[in-house]
């Protein structure tokens, strides 16, 4: 069986650009579902967070039942601390979202130094929703995007505009993806969409958490 490394936000708050502290955190069902799927097959999951601190739940992702399965996954209050980990020692990656990533792991650069490393020793990485704001700074040995060119899904800015923070948000995920020259495929607001691109596995939103998560223990297969 494989060893899965949960990269999970440490953020609590998403600055916006009214200056408004916008309380977030992960999304559970980004979280959950994936580590059920993985847990239920054998497989180990740790998890990691920027300077280790125990993530949280984004309060408007948590349904009947779910702080209580949150409070049963074995190591997410106290996991790994990010800038420790050795890539090599997993055999795939996985970003969660919700909107605490487009705060810390956007711009952090242990993180991005962990998925080039992923990507590069040829192990699956899978990124789902706001999870993909961590792929924003990784880059190639060249210097170059390392999501250039690679085709890929993310929460979409008409997600963001139905959700309401897209014009008080500091950037939006899919422009930005875009920017850095990934072929974003994306489908309607809120459906279930996985896109696979060798061993990059990314998906839409929380309702493709799922498949995204099938995906993931495909290519571990």
């Amino acid at each position: 069986m494989s060893s899965v490394l949960f990269v999970v936000t440490g953020a609590r708050t998403w600055t916006l650009t009214d200056g408004t502290a916008h309380p977030t955190g992960y999304w559970a069902e980004e979280l959950l579902v994936p580590y059920r799927a993985l847990r239920d097959a054998g497989h180990t999951v740790s998890f990691a967070t920027p300077g280790g601190v125990t993530p949280v739940p984004d309060a408007g992702s948590l349904g009947d039942g779910d702080a209580a399965a949150i409070a049963a996954v074995d190591g997410l209050d106290a996991p790994l601390v990010l800038a420790d980990v050795d890539a090599a020692a997993y055999d795939a990656v996985y970003y969660p979202g919700g909107h605490g990533p487009m705060q810390d792991l956007a711009v952090d650069e242990d993180s991005a130094a962990l998925i080039a490393a992923t990507i590069a020793g040829g192990r699956p990485l899978a990124a789902v929703c706001h999870g993909l704001a961590a792929l924003l700074p990784a880059r190639t040995a060249t210097g170059e995007p390392l999501i250039a060119g690679r085709r890929l899904t993310g929460f979409t800015d008409e997600e963001e505009r139905l959700g309401g923070l897209a014009d008080r948000a500091p950037f939006l995920l899919e422009s930005e993806l875009r920017a850095r020259g990934a072929e974003v495929d994306i489908a309607a607001p809120w459906s279930d969409h996985t896109v696979v691109d060798g061993l990059l596995i990314t998906g839409q939103n929380p309702q493709s958490s799922a498949s995204a998560a099938a995906a993931l223990l495909a290519a571990l297969a």
